[in-house]
């Protein structure tokens, strides 16, 4: 019976888009009664099988059909309607069975519109997990460890902080009105505090974050509350960004620009001896780099705890942060994703230098790094999968004799690979929606703003990566980056 439903799931996507082609993903997922996430994987296996849905101003079916699942061939337009008249009538015979986009009996009472409607009518309550919640951040504007929101309904939402954070609150939070409550800080009762506050209103369901511990879930439905998680909560608003976001995420990345010339200073400064790099009498360490980048970010309003300054060959694993001794003749990625101290929004940028000679096989790798850098930010604007941006990339690659992991795209064996994805947004988290890797069927929107981020990598040699940081606009890509991409250092001076 599963596999029975699933088919009808998937007739039934396949026949709304033949019926109206041309419908965004909102209204397909609502056409064929599934979540948006369902909808992806489902377009997703729909391609596995041979069918080319693709996204141009709307979701259409651009290659001939082949209800056996097979990859279609070219076959007379006669045979073409034949086949659509047949999933026509496949899907209708589905909808008459009572099998809806879940696999599940349809009730004419709820569809998944009303269920929808009926989800985004409940309130929401979030209970921070630290101060780097991005969705309790986005909602009040306020970082806290602690401390309770409930928006019963647009314009109508509460704040409420502890005695030693209410002031703070009171200054820098936008909910409309902001509460002190002495009793959940102090017993860490946070939940038991949004169920008195719910039921003081006759309310006995919310919405919560995928954040949320599960701790707070737990206690929330065990006090009655049908506390249900919206995995989709402020997905769309936090994609789009205002522009007073996005002067945020450009502060960012100036800051981080700034921090990769530093780093770059000093590694342009540095003698050679016996291939290791020193500064001032001593070897010049990824430590030492990471303390002088911090202290200018610092002295910016940023920081950036976590970031990459790795020597070779360690730097052939992407997210090795660097440690010990720079060697000379060989790659420095210096990958920094400041976060604004005040704005909490990030930037992110990456750079490869090499100070001393730069071998051959580095300069091949690094020219075709920027080339399909180059590729993937000549295919970005709005309507554009974010899968086509990385394949795009991902065929330069192979086209210049390297290799990556998507399938299709593999390369020969034994040379260097990206085994990353091509990019991802950037925000109030340095990574978030949307992606841009080989299963990311979902179109980029404009207002996005996503890294594009090629790297070759290969154990015991080493590796490069250069990334930007920009906006998804109707028309194309605008690029909040400006610093050189060069790997001479003497350029970033």
């Amino acid at each position: 019976m599963n596999r029975a439903r699933r088919l009808a799931r998937l007739l039934n996507i396949l026949a709304a888009i033949i019926a109206e082609p041309g419908l965004n993903p909102l209204e397909l997922a609502e056409r064929a009664g599934v979540s948006e996430r369902q909808l992806r994987r489902d377009l997703s296996q729909l391609r596995e099988l041979g069918y080319e849905v693709a996204y141009t101003s709307g979701y259409e079916v651009q290659e001939k059909l082949n209800l056996e699942g097979r990859a279609p061939s070219r076959t007379p337009k006669r045979v073409y309607e034949q086949q659509v008249e047949l999933l026509q009538a496949v899907a209708q015979a589905v909808g008459s069975a009572g099998l809806g986009g879940d696999g599940t009996a349809r009730t004419r009472t709820k569809s998944a519109r009303a269920r929808g409607r009926a989800m985004k009518s409940k309130p929401i309550v979030l209970i921070p997990t630290g101060e780097t919640d991005a969705d309790f951040i986005h909602a009040t504007g306020f970082a806290v460890e602690t401390g309770l929101y409930i928006r019963y309904a647009v314009g109508d939402d509460v704040l409420v902080a502890s005695p030693l954070e209410i002031d703070r609150a009171r200054a820098q939070s936008k909910a409309k009105q902001v509460l002190e409550d002495r009793q959940a800080y102090v017993h860490a009762s946070w939940a038991g505090l949004a169920t008195t506050m719910l039921r003081e209103r006759g309310i006995d369901s919310a919405r919560v974050s995928p954040r949320l511990h599960a701790v707070h879930l737990e206690e929330l439905r065990a006090n009655g509350i049908a506390a249900e998680v919206d995995r989709d909560l402020f997905r769309a608003e936090r994609r789009h960004k205002s522009f007073v976001e996005a002067q945020a995420i450009q502060a960012s990345q100036s800051a981080a620009e700034a921090a990769v010339v530093e780093v770059v200073r000093h590694l342009a400064a540095a003698e050679i001896k016996d291939g290791i790099l020193w500064s001032d009498g001593r070897p010049l360490t990824s430590e030492l780099l990471y303390a002088r980048a911090q202290l200018l970010l610092g002295e910016m309003g940023h920081t950036c705890p976590d970031m990459i300054i790795a020597g070779s060959p360690e730097c052939a694993l992407p997210h090795y942060r660097g440690e010990g001794q720079i060697r000379a003749n060989a790659p420095v990625i210096i990958d920094i994703f400041p976060v604004g101290r005040a704005s909490h929004y990030h930037g992110d940028l990456t750079r490869t230098v090499v100070v001393g000679e730069i071998p051959e096989e580095f300069r091949r790798m690094h020219t075709a790094a920027l080339q399909a850098l180059d590729a993937g930010i000549e295919t970005i604007r709005a309507g554009v999968l974010g899968k086509d941006v990385h394949l795009a990339v991902c065929q330069v690659l192979v086209d210049r004799g390297f290799g990556t992991t998507s399938t299709g795209y593999e390369g020969s064996e034994g040379v260097p690979k990206m085994n990353h994805s091509t990019g991802h947004g950037v925000g109030l988290e340095v990574h978030e929606e949307p992606s841009l890797r080989e299963s990311s069927t979902g179109p980029l929107e404009e207002g996005d703003v996503v890294t594009v981020e090629p790297g070759l990598y290969k154990l015991g040699l080493g590796g490069v990566r250069v990334e930007d940081t920009g906006m998804v606009t109707a028309n194309g890509f605008h690029n909040f980056t400006t610093l050189t991409r060069s790997l001479d250092p003497k350029d970033y001076l």
